[in-house]
This record gives structure tokens, C-alpha cells and sequence, in this order.
């Protein structure tokens, strides 16, 4: 996206300098407990989420290495967002006022966290309409190509082919639906001809009908961030 200055990588290598190692499921905050730190995701895959009043639960994001994790806890003392971890992972905590040091000293970094706050709430606005107002089949398939997008951007070599590791109760929490809602809205992508799945693997058979029948916007793509100031 940005290449950064030998100056910028080194200050951001300096948040990353405690680790934090995560079994799967295991809890990285809950919400509303009292936070202050903020994190790098340096490896594996967690979720945010929050508890509904029924007692169950919407999964808002998925994250993936690379990016800051709990970054509400800029503005608030206590979590606004549970965080769990869906593979083994490694994070890198920090407390805020490394952040504001790091702003201070390169602006850059500050813009580049706005603008990735920016595709979080852009993103999150897509989920809410999809929620709203699209079919099981669309919900189901706008995760099935976010996900591939986002490990691809870690792996240039993954194509059309991925390992998705979320259970299908995992994909229900995102998308609204219940687990055996997801499991028939799979069969029915694999029936007509637009994914394949095998031990845990899934693969795009008919990339642009799976698209059209998402109503996929990636919101990573086509970024305009020539307003960003030189880095130091």
C-alpha cells in the first residue's frame, strides 16, 4: 500500500518489541473489562466481536497478521469489543502512549492509521447493509471472497484456493445466520457450480458469478492516498 521509511519501520518494529502467545480460542480482552493496551497482530487470525442481549454473539471482524487489534481502546477505558483468537497467534501489545509518541514523531504513521480505520468502517458499513437487507446465499458468499482477499494480501501466491479456517457456526456469528443456515447456503455455492470444498479447503470454481452473487466491494482495492504527507 505505502512503502515506509527506514525510520517509520523501525519506529513501528519498537511497538512490537513485547509478545503476547495466543492458543486458539483463547481470549485476548473481553468486553467491557478495563483496557489500555493496543496490539499488533504479528501472527494467526482473531476475531472482535460482541455479546447480544439474547445472549448470543455478532462477530464483527476478522483480523488477520498485520493488523492493530483493540484500536478503540485509543478513546475508551473500558473494551468495546471482545477479541478472540481463531489460531495459535502471537500479538504484540503497547500502551497508548508508545501511540501517541509514534503520531508525534511521524505523521505518516498517524495518516496510515486513519486511512485503516477508514476501510474497517467502510467494511463494517457493507456488513451492516448485507445484514439488513441481502439473502443467506450473499452474506455467506461476501465472506467466503473477504476472507481469500485477506490471506492473499499476506500471500501473493494464493489464487483461487485457500484454507478458510472459521467453523461454519464461526461464518453463522458474521453473517446473521445459524450454523445449518451456512452449511445449506454452502452446498447450495458448491451445487451450483461456483466453489468447491474438501478437508477444510476452499476453492473458487467460478470467481466472477461467486462476485456477482456476493455484491462484493473489496475495500482494500483502489485506494487514492496521494494526500498523505512524506515520511520522516
Amino acid at each position: 500500500m505505502v512503502e515506509l521509511t527506514a525510520s517509520e519501520q523501525e519506529a513501528l518494529g519498537r511497538l512490537e518489541e513485547r509478545e503476547r502467545a495466543l492458543r486458539r480460542n483463547m481470549t485476548l480482552q473481553r468486553e467491557n473489562d478495563r483496557a489500555n493496551e493496543i496490539y499488533i497482530l504479528r501472527k494467526g487470525t482473531v476475531m472482535s466481536s460482541v455479546l447480544l442481549d439474547d445472549g448470543s454473539r455478532q462477530i464483527l471482524r476478522f483480523h488477520f497478521a498485520g493488523d492493530l487489534l483493540a484500536v478503540s481502546n485509543i478513546i475508551y477505558g473500558d473494551a468495546t469489543e471482545t477479541i478472540t483468537a481463531l489460531s495459535d497467534c502471537v500479538v504484540c501489545p503497547f500502551e497508548r502512549t508508545a501511540l501517541s509518541a509514534l503520531m508525534f514523531e511521524h505523521p505518516r504513521i498517524a495518516a496510515l492509521i486513519l486511512v485503516y480505520n477508514q476501510i474497517e468502517r467502510a467494511a463494517l458499513t457493507d456488513r451492516l447493509a448485507a445484514l439488513g437487507r441481502t439473502s443467506a446465499k450473499t452474506r455467506v458468499a461476501a465472506i467466503l471472497i473477504e476472507i481469500r482477499n485477506r490471506i492473499r494480501v499476506l500471500d501473493r501466491t494464493v489464487t483461487s484456493s485457500f484454507t478458510l479456517g472459521l467453523t461454519q457456526e464461526e461464518i453463522g456469528d458474521a453473517t446473521g445466520l445459524t450454523a445449518v443456515h451456512v452449511n445449506r447456503m454452502l452446498r447450495q455455492l458448491e451445487e451450483e457450480g461456483m466453489i468447491a470444498r474438501e478437508a477444510g479447503r476452499v476453492q473458487f470454481l467460478d470467481e466472477r458469478g461467486l462476485t456477482r452473487a456476493a455484491n462484493f466491494v473489496d475495500r482494500y482495492a483502489n485506494l487514492d492516498l496521494g494526500w498523505l504527507p512524506a515520511g520522516r
